[in-house]
């Protein structure tokens, strides 16, 4: 059989390579690739729950010594306190305004004296007039109610 000599000179080492070195083992194998591809560890997974931790302590720590979040400041904006004290919005500093004049005010007046600009005056206005706090005496005139 000529096919059988040929199978012997290529196991013999004629053709066939012989293994040389250690064999590199699948752990290995496996973080290379994990390293390769950005794939993260349980390790990188423990530094980053550790990290997280330390914000959470920080923004606790940030809100109990005093120094509130922006949805803390919100929320006492909207009830009207903050730590116990009475805060004023600017729908009430207008309204302050027109309630102090007796005849009415006019827009150009509460401009003057609020420092507002006209786009924030005008919302202000409408949502009092919406509210039903202040009525529109004529074009460009409220009065309290």
């Amino acid at each position: 059989m000529p096919g059988a000599g040929c199978y012997e000179a290529l196991s013999r080492g004629g053709l066939m390579p012989k293994k040389k070195g250690k064999s590199i083992s699948f752990d290995a194998m496996v973080k290379f690739f994990m390293q390769s591809y950005g794939i993260p560890t349980k390790k990188d997974f423990d530094k980053l729950m550790l990290r997280l931790d330390r914000l959470e302590e920080l923004i606790k720590s940030k809100v109990v010594s005093g120094r509130s979040s922006r949805s803390a400041r919100t929320n006492a904006v909207k009830t009207g306190t903050a730590n116990g004290a009475s805060v004023k919005t600017a729908s009430d500093s207008v309204l302050q305004v027109i309630k102090a004049s007796r005849d009415g005010i006019g827009f150009s007046d509460i401009r003057e004296q609020i420092g507002y600009d006209d786009k924030k005056l005008r919302n202000i206005i409408f949502r009092l007039h919406k509210t039903g706090k202040i009525r529109r005496v004529r074009r460009g005139i409220y009065l309290a109610v």
